[in-house]
């Protein structure tokens, strides 16, 4: 009896294995993540999402001190309060809702609309408001909300006129038209000539037809009301939450809260049918409920600013043009509270404007942190356009110029943020003149102190910009600039990487890749120091293998006053004095290096500008031999080193700590399972979630970290993905999908999803087949051979292990990873199945092409970093000849899956195509996917549906014996497209 006991439970947990079922493609839409997360700033409550990939969502509402909780169906966008006391959340329409209206393709105003919820925490009580289009609450009070609604859904129940019905309607009016223009006649017969007369009747008759037919249209149903057409604006609903009270403004363009939740600003638009409606700017004191007008009559408005208290406002507004005006003058508007309106105190006629510049209204508005500083943007006033000129006779071409900073494909796509750009002026307030401190050559101004200091920091490009199409990086040119007279003070010319000031603003401070080291300006003294000369040990990523510049390992942060600033090596944190005076201080004490662990600091609040003694600095640490992560803290000034928490098999994508308490809400990963937990210590978390329990009845994952030699007789590292119901008596298929460096994401969930360029492991794992992820270590110039070096060594590693059928080995990799698939299989028939997408397949033709989703120019990508050839085209064309597979694929006896899209803005599509073509010449068995307009990486998500099945039909094929399917078979020709994808199998297909 004993041993049948034993027997059964030995044999129990394979029999459960092969009970679970394979994950299919039908599981992508309802499977569930967590998705937004926050806590209360007291810690007491916490809000999380989880939500299916296309469908439904729930947003969980849970206490941490009380066992209360509550769930607001397709919640979303939820914030609460800085009490804690409420929580304000978006609801969705239910997915199938939205669904069907766009099948029966609803015009945008009768679609379903979302919904606001108002929680009160720690009770039951929920209010629900319907077709909600946005909401704010004051950024520090907890006891005010603005919510503007949707346009009211058009009343049905009024029957419209017919067309005969309106026809009489117009025809009585013309004849009453007619008979008022007789009597006038008799009246003025003799006193006015005939031409007079005649003119002003027909002028007096058209009016009063249009009248007619204006007023017969609104009798039939199409009323001015705040939803219709003619308002721009929506109701805003003030609500005060502890009381419940609520005031409705009508028609409000845009509202906006002061940070202290004093006062709402609204901007009201004008009723379009209403010739006395005009346009305001309305300020409501929330405690007394009084509004004043700050202005009334304008035609835009925009960039609306309070200062810290909410005692001063500033905006942009136009009021002098009309709407079609082809050109408009922007002024800048000032308030004080106690003042009558805002008053107009700069535009471009103010002492201190350059001649032909004026206010910009796309430029952002800020006061400094005391209140004495307004900062704004000034532009260029744009010329009128020119009437005279017949737009179908106008010439329509790019003009390429070798002097021009930029390539035109860059200029195209930089020509909306050109044509808003914007310079940095300042007022010292309550003094008026203008102050310019920002200009073509410092075009990048940034402030410093919170705006208090009395310089900001400026940082041009000007001068350098033809190098980025090889350099791939800009050099910068480095000023202060006074705020007072908008004197520059240069500080470095020609960077290699951008500056940025210290919060105290005492210092300027940058890495300087080429040196390998940080330096300081010192704002009083002037002089420049190299603060991290004493530090041995790199302060850089030594892994990088790019032929360029390795840029910083991290930074962490500064000390109060400016005192000490916090980098980073490889491993540790240092104290750097920033006057270079005092020795640096390992403030990890070395544990990094000494354990592999890699520290970084978290910044939980986005408001601490800098670090004081005796703060807790909070770290993460991840171990770069084993993977594992954890957690650490470190006291500040204090010479005992990190307390750590410990390390476990784990990834942790995101924490977060409340504001005001030591409580932390942690997402925990495993290839398992990605939970969220919460609690008030990372040796004390609780679970919140059970996402994974959807995955129980699925054949799933694991993952383990291999180790092998490489040809070279270096080490590698990969990370080998196989099924749940592994046995190792059975030969799996295996395909090795790769892109760099992977294998530190050891620990990171794998969520079954449809694809938008690679294969979805879980689902290939889940059926049948082994993924392996190698890392890829690369030598300038070969980045081919390196690729080889790399992945087919771990190839021939895998083939020796027993479980690995080394006769059905598949590869497929996008983008550079796509390069490198078609380059492998030039070298090597060992892989039966290869899937390339965007591959660049000639690197020469691609040296000069262009980056279309940036416009720039590749050649920075072969000379200096991801394609590591470290030269130019005519300096070493045997790199890119050798490198490129195109001009081997006659050596290529693997049928190959290519995916180039005709949109791609990052890889050229023609690479796909050449590769292609010269395939299909050599009759070797080849397919291109071709998804129109799409990206490099596909977005629609039909289309990602598409490509994921297409992937696991190639594969399953050539590695499975499956059968194939039409599209690989016979295609689908251009005739029947839109009609047949090809996807049904061919049962008419040999294995």
């Amino acid at each position: 009896m004993l041993k049948i006991s034993i027997f059964l439970l030995l044999c129990c947990p394979l029999w459960v294995f092969a009970q679970k079922k394979a994950l299919t493609h039908a599981v992508y839409d309802g499977w569930k993540s967590a998705g937004e997360r926050k806590i209360s700033d007291n810690g007491n409550y916490i809000l999380y999402a989880i939500n299916e990939q296309e469908g439904d969502g729930r947003l969980f509402i849970r206490g941490l001190y009380q066992a209360d909780s509550m769930i607001i169906e397709n919640g979303y966008n939820a914030i609460f309060t800085p009490d804690g006391r409420y929580v304000i959340s978006k609801i969705k329409p239910p997915f199938a809702d939205t669904r069907q209206a766009k099948i029966k393709k609803k015009k945008p105003d009768e679609m379903p609309k979302d919904s606001l919820a108002i929680i009160v925490t720690g009770t039951d009580s929920i209010l629900k408001i319907s077709r909600v289009q946005s909401y704010k609450i004051p950024e520090k009070s907890s006891e005010w909300l603005a919510y503007q609604m949707e346009k009211p859904l058009r009343d049905t129940s009024r029957k419209e006129a017919k067309p005969d019905s309106l026809k009489k309607q117009v025809n009585a009016w013309a004849s009453l038209a007619d008979s008022v223009i007789r009597r006038s006649l008799n009246n003025i017969k003799g006193k006015i000539k005939k031409e007079q007369v005649l003119a002003a009747a027909e002028k007096a008759a058209k009016i009063i037809e249009k009248k007619a037919a204006d007023d017969a249209t609104r009798d039939a149903g199409d009323e001015a009301s705040p939803g219709s057409p003619s308002n721009e604006g929506n109701e805003l609903v003030l609500r005060n939450l502890v009381t419940g009270k609520e005031n409705r403004f009508p028609a409000v363009a845009s509202y906006l809260f002061d940070g202290y939740g004093t006062v709402l600003l609204i901007e009201t638009s004008p009723d379009k049918k209403d010739s006395t409606s005009k346009a305001c700017i309305i300020l409501h004191h929330l405690q007394t409920g009084i509004a004043d007008t700050l202005l009334k009559g304008f035609h835009d408005a925009a960039s609306f600013r309070f200062d810290e208290g909410g005692a001063q406002l500033a905006f942009t507004a136009e009021s002098d043009s009309s709407d079609k005006a082809l050109q408009k003058f922007y002024k800048l508007w000032y308030y004080k509270l106690g003042d009558d309106t805002a008053r107009i105190i700069a535009d471009k006629n103010t002492v201190g404007m350059m001649v032909g510049m004026g206010i910009s209204e796309n430029a952002k508005i800020n006061f400094s942190k005391d209140g004495k500083k307004l900062f704004f943007g000034i532009a260029p006033l744009q010329p009128l356009k020119d009437t005279s000129l017949v737009d179908f006779e106008l010439a329509r071409l790019d003009i390429w110029n070798y002097k021009d900073d930029y390539l035109q494909p860059q200029q195209l796509k930089q020509l909306n943020a050109e044509s808003k750009r914007s310079y940095l002026a300042v007022m010292n307030l309550p003094k008026t003149g203008v102050v310019l401190l920002g200009d073509i050559d410092a075009e990048n101004c940034s402030l410093v102190n919170e705006g208090d200091a009395d310089w900001v920091l400026a940082q041009t490009s000007s001068g350098n910009r033809q190098s980025l199409q090889w350099e791939g990086r800009p050099r910068w040119t480095i000023y202060m600039i006074n705020t007072r007279d908008g004197g520059r003070t240069l500080i470095k010319k020609n960077n290699l990487s951008a500056a940025s000031a210290s919060p105290g603003g005492k210092f300027v401070y940058w890495y300087d890749p080429q040196e390998k080291n940080y330096f300081t300006y010192n704002v009083q003294t002037g002089s420049l120091k190299n603060i991290s000369a004493k530090i041995s040990v790199p302060l850089y990523n030594t892994e990088f293998d790019m032929p360029d510049y390795p840029n910083a390992a991290g930074f962490t942060g500064w000390m109060q006053n400016d005192s000490l600033v916090l980098i980073n090596d490889e491993y540790d944190i240092w104290a750097l004095d920033p006057n270079a005076r005092q020795a640096p201080v390992n403030i990890t004490a070395g544990n990094g290096r000494k354990n592999k662990w890699v520290y970084e600091a978290y910044h939980f609040d986005s408001e601490q500008r800098y670090f004081k003694m005796g703060d807790t600095l909070w770290l993460s640490h991840f171990n770069k031999i084993n993977k594992e992560a954890g957690f650490s803290m470190k006291v500040l000034g204090s010479a005992v080193s990190p307390q750590s928490f410990g390390s476990a098999p784990y990834s942790y994508p995101s924490v977060v700590k409340a504001k005001d308490a030591q409580m932390f809400l942690v997402q925990q990963s495993h290839i398992s399972a990605s939970e969220i937990y919460a609690g008030n210590s990372f040796h004390h978390l609780k679970q919140m979630t059970h996402i994974a329990d959807q995955q129980k009845k699925y054949n799933w994952l694991t993952a383990e970290l291999i180790h092998w030699k490489m040809f070279d007789g270096k080490m590698s590292e990969g990370i080998l993905y196989k099924p749940e119901n592994f046995d190792p008596h059975k030969k799996y298929p295996i395909v090795f999908y790769f892109y760099e460096k992977n294998a530190d994401g050891l620990y990171a969930y794998k969520t079954p999803a449809p694809s938008a360029s690679i294969i979805n492991i879980p689902y290939f794992v889940s059926n049948g087949y082994l993924v392996f992820d190698p890392n890829i270590y690369y030598k300038t110039g070969e980045p081919g051979a390196s690729a080889y070096n790399s992945v087919v060594s771990a190839a021939k590693y895998l083939s020796q292990f027993p479980y690995v059928d080394s006769a059905k080995m598949g590869i497929q990799g996008q983008s550079w990873g796509g390069y490198q698939v078609a380059y492998l299989i030039t070298r090597t028939p060992i892989f039966k199945a290869a899937g390339a997408g965007a591959p660049v397949a000639n690197m020469t033709s691609a040296y000069g092409g262009i980056r279309w989703g940036s416009g720039i120019n590749r050649q920075f990508q072969y000379e200096k970093t991801q394609s590591r050839l470290g030269a130019t085209l005519w300096q070493r064309q045997d790199l890119y000849i050798k490198n490129s597979p195109l001009f081997f694929v006659n050596k290529i006896k693997t049928p190959v899956l290519i995916m180039a899209n005709d949109q791609d803005g990052s890889v050229p599509w023609y690479q796909g195509i050449e590769f292609f073509t010269a395939l299909k010449r050599l009759g070797k068995p080849s397919w291109l996917l071709q998804y129109n307009g799409e990206d490099h990486n596909l977005v629609e998500r039909r289309n990602r549906k598409d490509l994921s099945i297409r992937l696991s039909q190639f594969f399953d094929h050539y590695l499975k014996g499956a059968k194939a399917p039409y599209w690989m078979t016979r295609g689908v020709p251009a005739t029947e497209k839109n009609r047949d994808w090809g996807l049904e199998l061919d049962n008419a297909e040999a294995n």
